[in-house]
């Protein structure tokens, strides 16, 4: 009887054990889902400029009429807008085990397909914890503000470029959903036309600064029928007479 109690207590401390073990095995999966979800998007390791270019200016055109006659025309023309800027390009890398130092005990080198590209005017740390989708009428009207873009009587405000609803995927940033069609939203062009499913870029928010977001997409054919990874609007500062350039900070986040 005493052997069979013993037998008994015996196996209840190997199921405890047992039990303890995979709870500690659970929990640390659990504990490392988190950071891996959680980690924010992060700067570059590298910036390559491939190409800048810009709108040639095209000639005068020559209309010429005999005097004592008085001629009606209509003029078509296009001109260069200077208070918006593009980014369009490629993402290389992959995932990396590195500590503090930069020092990497493993890498997972590759093409990444999946992903976003973030850019920002704010020169400080992105409070990515807080992120969330701009709006038109407070955070994107005061972006306006702040780039001269507040003109009523213009098309390309900036709370005007950026549509709400849009039309885009939901994804993560730093572990925090954005939910589908839920941010303002703008779709670069594909072979020189407008379109609303490829190239999605939203409009997002920390309590501090604006953050443009745009969508990866796996090498496909962009504005002008050349392959990209991402391509992006962002605005310029629309005072009169500025001659300068703003500066933006790029982030970028793997999946």
């Amino acid at each position: 009887m005493k052997q069979e109690i013993n037998l008994k207590r015996s196996r209840e401390k190997s199921l405890l054990k047992t039990i303890f073990v995979f709870s500690i095995i659970i929990f640390s999966i659990c504990i490392l889902q988190i950071i891996l979800i959680s980690a924010d998007p992060s700067g570059p390791t590298n910036i390559e400029s491939v190409w800048n270019e810009t709108m040639t200016s095209t000639t005068a055109g020559m209309f010429n009429i005999s005097g004592g006659y008085i001629g009606a025309i209509n003029l078509s023309a296009n001109a260069q807008n200077t208070h918006w800027k593009a980014f369009v390009g490629w993402v290389n890398g992959g995932f990396t085990l590195d500590d503090a130092s930069g020092s990497t005990i493993y890498d997972w080198s590759g093409a990444v397909s999946s992903g976003r590209v973030y850019a920002t005017r704010d020169s400080s740390t992105i409070e990515w914890n807080l992120i969330q989708c701009a709006n038109l009428a407070t955070s994107l009207s005061a972006e306006d503000a702040a780039l001269f873009h507040n003109f009523s009587a213009r098309p390309d405000t900036i709370n005007k470029t950026f549509q709400f609803p849009g039309t885009h995927s939901g994804f993560n940033v730093a572990g925090r959903p954005i939910g589908p069609n839920t941010c303002p939203t703008l779709n670069t062009f594909v072979n020189d036309a407008a379109q609303d499913v490829y190239f999605q870029e939203v409009a997002l928010y920390d309590s501090t600064s604006i953050i443009y977001a745009t969508i990866l997409e796996d090498n496909r054919v962009g504005y002008d029928g050349q392959s990209y990874d991402f391509q992006m609007l962002v605005p310029e500062n629309g005072s009169a007479g500025f001659t300068g350039a703003t500066a933006y900070y790029l982030y970028v986040e793997l999946e």
